[in-house]
């Protein structure tokens, strides 16, 4: 089980640092959810029903523990203003996802925003999910 408090406190420590550092406190940022598990299959069920819940989830890569055994990891990701109650709210909804699969949650992170910069780290659309992905969902429904 999750210490809840523990990770806002660490949340809010991510925040503080980030707009201390000059990050844009108006900007979307990425939030991508650390999950790892030694069972794939596992880990491609959680991140199933993660996606169910309109998140979208970065390709798993295979990686070797010190003690050589092999551990699945990705990261279930969305793009939400900088602000603690809403990310403090996805750990909650994917906590028991991440909990009842016997996965590992490795925390949470997300990247510099740049309030100076020209330019758009997005792709030429300005938008972090491509159309792609909202034709996928079109269909899905």
């Amino acid at each position: 089980m999750y210490d809840l408090t523990e990770l806002r406190q660490t949340t809010d420590e991510i925040i503080e640092d980030l707009l201390a550092d000059g990050s844009d406190p108006e900007a979307l940022y990425i939030i991508e959810h650390h999950v790892a598990h030694h069972d794939f299959d596992k880990l491609e069920k959680l991140v199933v029903d993660a996606y169910k819940l309109g998140y979208e989830i970065s390709e798993a890569e295979e990686l070797e523990e010190e003690n050589g055994k092999v551990i699945f990891v990705c990261d279930i990701v969305s793009e939400i203003e900088l602000n603690a109650d809403l990310i403090t709210a996805q750990q909650k909804e994917l906590l028991p996802l991440i909990e009842k699969a016997g996965a590992e949650y490795e925390g949470w992170g997300t990247y510099f925003e740049d309030p100076n910069s020209d330019e758009d780290e997005y792709g030429e659309d300005g938008e972090f999910f491509d159309d792609e992905d909202d034709d996928f969902e079109d269909e899905r429904r």
